[in-house]
């Protein structure tokens, strides 16, 4: 029996060249996945490895807790402690470090770097063992700065440059006095790092004579954990904290890990998709090999094999196509690795050098996979097979499924279904975090339903299109009965075609309406015409408030400034706005009382108000940072969304209790409304700063858009694989239905039907079978769409519905061009078969 199936592998080379195929998709995608993120995430930690050399034990600030109206805070690092640790038992030397946000400018006055990577610190006297350099001296002064090397090679500078550089406020132009290089991981992810002397950097970063961090090197002999007990011993605990380098090292390797696992389990979900697709292509073949060759197995049979032995023998031909699969796709998976990395660079997200990292973990994946999946995919064909009795498969009487089994099958497709959309519309009346759970369920659930139950739906829908197929003549009327001869078969290759489908359309359907939704949310509570706000997200100066107030056909500004506050023993951000401005600069629906922000008299977000009893006329005690008291009162009650909610005060109630203060944005409003000249008046205004952006509404809503169309992106590129499957489930199907039927083109060749007709009856089977299953795929992607949009809508106001119909139409036109590609061989080979060999052949 062994070798008997070992002869049919090697007899239907061909008809397995497909199947090995869809496998060996699979298994490239789940094995590429886990070289690609298995090698970020290796050269990432081992680049932040490098980066705590320098560092034994690094001393922290340790955050205060809030205790009772008394706000939390941390407390500075002051020169006091950098000596003391410098002198404690152990210390070879103490270095203070001080950081924040350091936007670069390249010589076109743009951004280098992602904004929220653009770091900048200090340069610790003439020779700093953090960073060498590599060209150039120290900086010294407000006029000097050092760049790392990366950046320099990017932005195509060199020693003795003029560079514009931006922290929070106006641009700062030094001279470029020396070049470093470093191991740190922001800068090899893209990032830039500039650094300035220790009292410069201390002034920019508004952290005068204190440090963000102490870093301490060990004389030789003294180990991490005796310099750490000895700082601990000699500094305040109730201020600082100790860690050592290594233990930095491996949290900061944890961290990475983490940020790669959303990464990796969002590709192996779709690699998941493709191999769950390639299941059905997979059954399906070994279905059609297994009937094929039913005269065979009953013969088998006859002469003594027992039902046992002959699924283990097509379970073998299984194991060896699974076995050639798993180590093709494990070879492809390492190529597609690599080239995801490529990809990386080539879009400007450069990662760390290193080699490709090919665990043994990957290796026993990929196997597993590739025979597995075929195993368990070949094991029903063959079960089915080896049931059926010698004399019966000899007279070809075994192909009819029975009534009982078709209407059990129904019976649990309708059952499967039912559940599947009553979970759904449970989900959609949930919270979105609690929903989501259910949602998945029941997705799963109703796709499962739909799936068993596309026999059944097969032959209505595409008798539907039996109008269009009477145009074509006999060809068409011979592919409309082809089509639904065997429904099992047609529904299993539609399937793999719908669920792609199926969450192109969904994704698609969430994607416009979140973007209208959002589009609505911007033009209806916001009258500015402008936000101001930085790069990285970070917090502006108040400069640039008082520079965009005074910038000629400004009508209107006001800055959103965050203050933390205690409220009821709970801590809560006020917001301080301009109270005179705000009124014209936001429209906000008022639910109780009067938008009204001036002295004393607040307005409130609806659900802050409903968590604390308020209502307008209710008074409130803030607490602020300084430690003082004032009763504020609730003027109003609005209705708050993603961009604006909270509490918000006048800030010349505000601006007396803060030492430092900071806008989070600025709203501005002018004379000629939204324009790029008026666009280009600001960022001149503001001295063309790399660090500040100026944001009309639709610069708002494409921002905030953007991070889901980037996903929606990477969607259909992924699902690109479950369509590629898909194209050769169809072709697998097409290609053993012609062999199938090769006596009956042969007798409709004899009577007259030419090898045009031949190839367009197949042709026609091929088109109706893909759009059967790209009319259920979008039917339920839009249903998915609608359900997750609801799940979202209790968090969004503005959230609507909308449906792309040109993108629908886009999606049924693929489902009819994959039909037309997948036809182009098959076809060719029914109208090549000879018609006397066909109608002798059995």
């Amino acid at each position: 029996m062994f070798r008997t199936a070992l002869r049919n592998v090697l007899a239907h080379k061909a008809r397995l060249l497909m199947t090995v195929l869809a496998v060996m998709l699979g298994v490239a995608f789940v094995s590429g996945t886990l070289v690609f993120t298995n090698t970020i995430a290796d050269a990432y930690q081992k680049s932040s490895a490098k980066g705590f050399d320098q560092v034994d034990v690094a001393v922290r600030a340790k955050y205060q807790d809030s205790e009772g109206d008394k706000l939390g805070k941390t407390p500075d690092l002051t020169q006091s402690v950098l000596d003391k640790s410098a002198k404690v038992p152990g210390a070879a030397s103490a270095l203070g470090v001080v950081n924040g946000f350091t936007a670069i400018a390249d010589k076109d006055g743009k951004l280098i770097g992602g904004g929220f990577r653009s770091e900048g610190g200090n340069y610790w006297g003439d020779k700093d063992p953090r960073y060498p350099l590599k060209s150039g001296s120290a900086p010294h002064g407000r006029n000097e700065v050092a760049i790392d090397a990366e950046t320099a090679r990017r932005a195509g500078y060199k020693v003795g440059d003029t560079v514009r550089i931006s922290v929070d406020g106006p641009v700062l132009s030094p001279k470029i006095t020396g070049i470093f290089t470093t191991d740190d991981g922001n800068v090899a992810a893209g990032g830039s790092l500039a650094l300035f002397d220790t009292a410069t950097a201390q002034k920019l970063f508004a952290k005068p004579g204190a440090y963000d961090e102490i870093d301490v090197r060990a004389k030789a002999g003294t180990s991490q954990a005796a310099l750490k007990s000895a700082l601990d011993s000699a500094l305040p605990k109730k201020l600082v904290e100790t860690t050592t380098g290594r233990q930095l090292a491996d949290d900061q390797a944890r961290v990475i890990s983490a940020s790669m696992s959303g990464l990796k389990q969002g590709l192996l979900v779709f690699a998941g998709i493709a191999l769950f697709v390639g299941t059905f292509i997979i059954a399906n073949t070994f279905t059609m090999l297994v009937a094929q060759r039913t005269k065979e197995l009953a013969l088998l049979r006859a002469v003594g094999a027992s039902r046992r032995q002959v699924t283990r023998s097509v379970l073998i031909e299984a194991f060896v196509v699974g076995t050639v699969a798993g180590v093709s796709g494990l070879v492809a998976g390492i190529g597609i690795g690599a080239g995801l990395r490529s990809l990386m660079s080539t879009l400007g997200a450069t990662v760390p050098d290193g080699p490709l990292v090919v665990s043994p973990g990957t290796v026993a994946s990929a196997l597993a996979v590739g025979i597995v999946i075929t195993m368990l995919a070949a094991w029903l064909p063959g079960r089915r097979a080896a049931k059926i009795p010698p004399v019966a498969a000899m007279s070809s009487v075994h192909a009819k499924a029975t009534t009982k089994s078709l209407v059990l099958r129904n019976t649990l497709g309708a059952l499967f279904s039912a559940a599947g959309v009553a979970v759904v519309l449970v989900a959609t009346s949930m919270d979105g975090s609690s929903g989501q759970a259910p949602m998945g369920l029941g997705a799963v659930l109703l796709i499962i339903g739909v799936f068993v139950l596309t026999p059944l739906l097969s032959r209505p829908l595409i008798a539907a299109a039996a109008p269009v197929l009477r145009v074509f003549g006999v060809s068409g009327n011979l592919a409309r009965q082809n089509s639904v001869r065997n429904p099992r078969r047609t529904a299993a290759t539609a399937s793999a075609l719908m669920i792609g489908l199926t969450l192109i359309t969904g994704m698609t359907v969430m994607a416009g309406s979140l973007q209208q939704g959002i589009d609505k949310m911007a033009s209806s509570a916001i009258r500015a015409d402008y936000v101001v706000s930085m790069a990285n997200g970070n917090e502006l100066s108040p400069h640039v408030y008082t520079t965009i107030k005074s910038t000629d056909g400004v009508t209107a500004s006001s800055p959103m400034r965050n203050a933390p506050a205690r409220i009821n023993g709970q801590t809560e951000f006020l917001t301080g706005v301009d109270g005179s401005a705000i009124g014209k600069l936001t429209d906000l629906k008022v639910d109780n009382g009067t938008f009204e922000v001036a002295g004393s008299r607040v307005v409130v977000d609806a659900d802050l108000a409903k968590s604390y009893g308020w209502r307008a006329g209710s008074s409130f005690t803030a607490h602020y940072e300084d430690g003082k008291a004032q009763k504020l009162t609730v003027a109003g009650v609005y209705e708050g969304n993603e961009m604006i909610r909270g509490i918000m005060l006048d800030n010349t109630a505000l601006a007396p209790h803060q030492s430092d203060p900071s806008d989070m944005q600025i709203m501005v409003k002018t004379a000629g409304g939204a324009s790029d000249a008026t666009k280009d008046k600001l960022e001149k205004a503001l001295g063309t700063n790399p660090a500040i952006k100026v944001q009309d509404k639709q610069d708002l809503s494409n921002s905030v858009a953007q991070s889901f169309t980037l996903i929606l992106n990477m969607v259909y590129g992924l699902l690109a694989m479950a369509v590629i499957v898909a194209v050769l489930g169809v072709i697998n199907t097409l290609a053993m239905s012609v062999f199938e039927r090769s006596q009956e083109i042969g007798m409709l060749r004899a009577i007259g039907l030419d090898r045009k007709a031949v190839k367009r009856m197949v042709r026609l089977e091929s088109l109706v079978i893909s759009l059967f299953g790209g009319v259920l795929g979008i039917g339920l992607g839009i249903f998915f769409g609608w359900a997750a949009g609801e799940l979202l809508g209790a968090k969004m106001a503005t959230y609507e519905l909308v449906l792309p119909w040109a993108r629908l139409g886009l999606f049924l036109l693929l489902a009819a061009t994959v039909g037309v590609l997948a036809a182009l061989w098959p076809a060719r080979r029914a109208a090549r078969l000879n018609m006397l060999t066909a109608i002798k052949s059995e």
